[in-house]
């Protein structure tokens, strides 16, 4: 299946600027075009990482066929790495908003890739680096979607306790595709969740 964006053509270093005017440009209106459910999960864990969430979802505002609809509050979690939780690595915010949007799935995405360009996010394919700003597309009208640059839902969102139970927080009663309910998951992960840090404010940032 081929999701048709209304542009999917950003660049993945492009500022705000240039998805605001791609978007404005592009963006079906409310009357044409159904709008779509999706989860975002976000995470931070070098810089000002609080500021940079609230900056993230600030973006998301401002950016037309997106609506901000709910947010979780911000959790403090202990780095994942390649060899597990390591407390030695700077720590994580993270925190799980959902949205309605007019975009297709890979649209959104490359709107997401912009703005963590915008906040300093690099990529150079190693996995679990440190970031400054991470923007994941957790689920989209819960469809099961693969394509060389996205698959959906997220194919780790199942084992990750810092992406379900904010998610859960703000939607109690949703399911994971292919996984099942939220609260499951969440029970198969007892023990084995993402230790919290007691550094910051653990309500969040409105």
């Amino acid at each position: 299946m081929r999701h048709e964006g209304p542009s999917e053509h950003f660049a993945q270093g492009s500022n705000q600027g240039s998805i605001q005017a791609n978007t404005q440009a592009n963006a079906p209106g409310d009357d044409r075009e159904r709008w779509h459910r999706a989860v975002v999960a976000l995470g931070s864990n070098l810089g000002d990482r609080e500021e940079t969430l609230f900056q993230a979802r600030a973006d998301l505002r401002a950016t037309e066929g997106v609506r901000v609809t709910a947010e979780s509050t911000l959790h403090h979690t202990v780095a994942l790495t390649a060899s597990g939780y390591d407390d030695t690595e700077p720590g994580y915010v993270n925190q799980v908003i959902l949205i309605e949007t007019a975009w297709q799935p890979e649209a959104l995405l490359e709107i997401l890739l912009g703005i963590e360009s915008q906040h300093g996010r690099t990529r150079d394919g190693t996995l679990f680096a440190n970031r400054t700003l991470d923007l994941d597309l957790i689920n989209y009208d819960d469809e099961v979607y693969h394509s060389d640059r996205l698959t959906l839902p997220h194919p780790r969102a199942h084992e990750r306790q810092f992406v379900l139970a904010p998610w859960s927080e703000i939607d109690q009663e949703a399911t994971l595709p292919g996984h099942g309910p939220l609260a499951e998951l969440l029970r198969q992960l007892e023990g084995q969740e993402a230790p919290h840090t007691d550094s910051g404010d653990p309500e969040g940032r409105a």
